[in-house]
C-alpha cells in the first residue's frame, strides 16, 4: 500500500492526513504536511496530465510525487472524485460555515459528519472577501482541500453570501458555486423615514408600474387559526418595504439562470428596519413566486436583536411564537427552507427554531470560526494576541459601521492588565467578542499579525480543530435537539 510505503519511507519529515487517502485508476492520493506546508502526494507511475509537482521520490517500489496544493491540482483532484465539487442542499436541512481564514473546514467536517444536516462549507459574503482580500475561487479551493482533508465524500455546498451586484454572481457562479444569496437591502425602504404623504405618493408610483392592488386587496389567508389580509395600508406598506428589492432578486435570478441551471437561490430579506410580519412574508412569496422566481431559501427578519457573535437578545417567548406563525406560512407555501441569518452562537433559539420548522432549516454561522481561531492564540501566544486586541481597538470605530453590534469599548477589559492564563476567559465577554468579531479585516491585512496568525495555528492545528469542532457541534446538537 502507498501510504504504508510513504509512511516508513518520509515519516519522520512528513505528516500524514491519513483519512485524505484515496485511489483511483492506479493512482493514489493523499495530503502531507511537511517544511513546505501542505503536499498532495501523488503515487502511480505518472501523473495525470497537467499536474503541477515539484519533486518526485522511487522508494520501495514506489513512485511519489510531490505536487503543490493549488488550483490547477485541485482541478484534477475534482476530474478523478466528482464529490469535491459543491453540490445543492435542496430542501434539506442545512448548516454553513464562514472561513474566513481559509484553513478551518477540517474542523467543520468534524463538527458536521454524521450530523443528518447538510454541510455547506464554502461559504463567503461579498464584504468578507473584500476585506481578507480573497476571491471566490479562494474561498471554494481552501474548503475542497479541507473537505479532501478530512476524505468527506457526502457532498457539500458552496454559498456566494449577501451578493448584490450582478458581476459578484456571475463571478461565483463561473467559479462553480452551488449556492447564492442574494441581499437586497440597497433596494429595501425603511417606513420610518417616511411621512404618511410620501408613503402614499411613493405607492402611487408603484401602482403607475403595477396594479398589484388588484392582485391582493381583500386576498385571506388563515395560519395557525390566524385571519390575515391585505388591506390598503398593508398593502401600501408591504410594496413601498419589498416591491424595488423583490423586483432586483428577480433582475439577479434572470442573470444566473443565463448561466447555470441548477443551484440553491436564497433571498434574504433580514436587513430591514422592523421585523418581518406574517402578512409582510405572504407578500414576498406571493410576489417572488407570481415572478417566477424559485428560490430554496427564505432569511427573514425576525423578532429580536441578532447582533454578530453573541447570543439572540430579545423576548424568547415572542420569537418563539412568530417563528411558528412564520414556518405555517412556509408550510403553507411550500417549496423552500427558512434561513437564519446572524445564525452564529443564537443558542437560545436554536430548539425553537429547529422545531418550529420541523428540521427544514437553513442556518449562517461565520465569524464564529474565527473567534474560536483567535480564542485559540490567546490560549498558545498570549503576547501575539494582545496585538491582535490592540490592532482590534485601533480600527474597530471604522470596521463596525457595515455591522449590527452594540459592542461598548469602555466596558473591554485593559489586555495589558489580564494575566496570560486568564486571556482565553475574555471571549465570554460579548463586547470582546463583538471586538474581535468585527475587525478581522484589519487584523488580517497587517502582513505580521497574517502570517503569525497562520504560524501559530498550524503549530497547534490539532488543538485548533479540536476548539472549533467543539463549538461548532454546540450549534449542531441544539439545533438537532440533542
Amino acid at each position: 500500500m502507498s501510504l504504508k510505503v510513504f509512511k516508513d519511507h518520509f515519516g519522520r519529515g512528513y505528516e500524514v492526513y491519513e483519512s485524505s487517502y484515496r485511489e483511483k485508476d492506479g493512482l493514489s492520493f493523499f495530503l502531507v504536511k511537511g517544511e513546505e506546508g501542505k503536499v498532495l502526494v501523488i503515487s502511480g507511475e505518472k501523473v495525470p496530465e497537467g499536474t503541477l509537482f515539484f519533486k518526485k521520490h522511487q522508494v520501495g517500489g514506489k513512485t511519489f510525487f510531490f505536487c503543490e496544493k493549488n488550483h490547477e491540482n485541485l482541478e484534477i483532484l475534482r476530474k478523478y472524485f466528482p464529490d469535491l465539487k459543491p453540490t445543492r442542499a435542496g430542501l434539506k436541512a442545512s448548516f454553513g460555515t464562514g472561513d474566513r481564514l481559509g484553513i478551518t473546514t477540517p474542523a467543520h467536517v468534524r463538527a458536521l459528519r454524521g450530523s443528518g444536516l447538510f454541510p455547506v462549507f464554502a461559504q463567503q459574503s461579498v464584504r468578507e472577501n473584500e476585506r481578507t482580500g480573497r476571491t471566490w475561487r479562494d474561498v471554494l479551493d481552501d474548503a475542497t482541500w479541507g473537505v479532501f482533508q478530512e476524505g468527506y465524500t457526502e457532498g457539500f455546498g458552496a454559498d456566494a453570501d449577501h451578493v448584490k451586484n450582478p458581476e459578484d454572481l456571475v463571478a461565483a457562479a463561473k467559479e462553480g458555486f452551488s449556492m447564492f444569496t442574494i441581499d437586497p437591502s440597497d433596494h429595501v425602504r425603511n417606513l420610518s423615514k417616511l411621512s404618511e404623504r410620501e408613503k402614499n405618493e411613493m405607492f402611487e408610483e408603484i401602482l403607475k408600474k403595477e396594479r398589484i392592488d388588484r392582485i391582493y386587496l381583500g386576498k385571506k389567508y388563515t395560519v395557525l387559526g390566524e385571519r390575515l389580509e391585505f388591506d390598503e395600508k398593508n398593502l401600501r406598506d408591504a410594496a413601498l418595504v419589498y416591491y424595488d428589492a423583490i423586483a432586483h432578486v428577480d433582475m439577479m435570478y434572470q442573470i444566473l439562470k443565463e448561466e447555470i441551471s441548477d443551484f440553491d437561490f436564497e433571498v434574504s430579506v433580514d436587513e430591514t428596519e422592523t421585523p418581518t410580519s406574517p402578512l409582510f412574508h405572504i407578500f414576498v412569496v406571493e410576489e417572488l413566486r407570481r415572478r417566477g422566481v424559485e428560490f430554496t431559501n427564505l432569511a427573514l427578519r425576525f423578532i429580536g436583536e441578532w447582533e454578530k457573535g453573541i447570543d439572540y437578545k430579545g423576548d424568547l417567548g415572542l420569537f418563539e411564537k412568530e417563528i411558528k406563525m412564520h414556518a405555517e406560512i412556509s408550510r403553507m407555501f411550500e417549496g423552500y427552507k427558512l434561513s437564519l441569518h446572524s445564525g452564529s452562537d443564537k443558542f437560545s433559539v436554536y430548539p425553537a427554531f429547529s422545531s418550529a420548522t420541523d428540521g427544514l432549516f437553513h442556518v449562517k454561522t461565520a465569524g464564529t470560526s474565527y473567534l474560536e481561531a483567535i480564542k485559540v492564540i490567546s490560549m498558545v501566544n498570549p503576547a501575539l494576541f494582545r496585538e491582535i486586541y490592540r490592532c482590534a481597538l485601533e480600527h474597530f470605530e471604522e470596521d463596525r459601521k457595515s455591522y449590527h453590534i452594540s459592542a461598548d469599548l469602555s466596558k473591554v477589559p485593559d489586555v495589558e492588565k489580564v494575566k496570560d492564563e486568564d486571556l482565553p476567559a475574555l471571549f465570554e465577554d460579548i463586547n470582546v467578542r463583538q471586538l474581535i468579531h468585527v475587525t478581522y479585516g484589519s487584523v488580517l491585512k497587517d502582513r505580521s499579525l497574517k502570517e503569525r496568525i497562520f504560524e501559530t495555528l498550524d503549530r497547534n492545528e490539532k488543538l485548533f480543530y479540536e476548539t472549533v469542532e467543539s463549538h461548532i457541534k454546540r450549534h449542531v446538537d441544539l439545533l438537532r435537539g440533542d
